[in-house]
């Protein structure tokens, strides 16, 4: 069977802090101060900006890894070519040898 560990206990009390004196000691003064709220327009704005640049940056960045690989799927084919040739001179000299 699976424990159960999460069950709270049903008959323990609470610890719980009840004295009062100690927090109606000490007033601490209300705060009055009011947050300056920043204009909307601006955060857009700025967010749009930032959001900009690294778009392009990346779009930037697969194209040319899509030309890289592009260019290096070339140069595998030409050297896969160029050793099939070889291979298929290979075995007509072989078999010229033993005709």
């Amino acid at each position: 069977m699976a424990k159960k560990r999460n069950n709270k206990k049903k008959g323990d009390a609470s610890a719980m802090d009840i004295s009062t004196e100690a927090q109606t000691s000490v007033s601490q003064p209300m705060d009055t101060s009011e947050a300056k709220a920043v204009a909307p327009s601006l955060r857009a704005a700025s967010r749009k900006i930032s959001k900009g640049i690294p778009i392009r940056r990346a779009k930037n960045l697969r194209k040319q890894k899509a030309i890289e690989r592009a260019i290096s799927n070339d140069e595998k084919q030409t050297d896969k070519i160029a050793k099939n040739k070889d291979k298929l001179s290979r075995i007509q000299s072989a078999k010229s040898l033993y005709d």
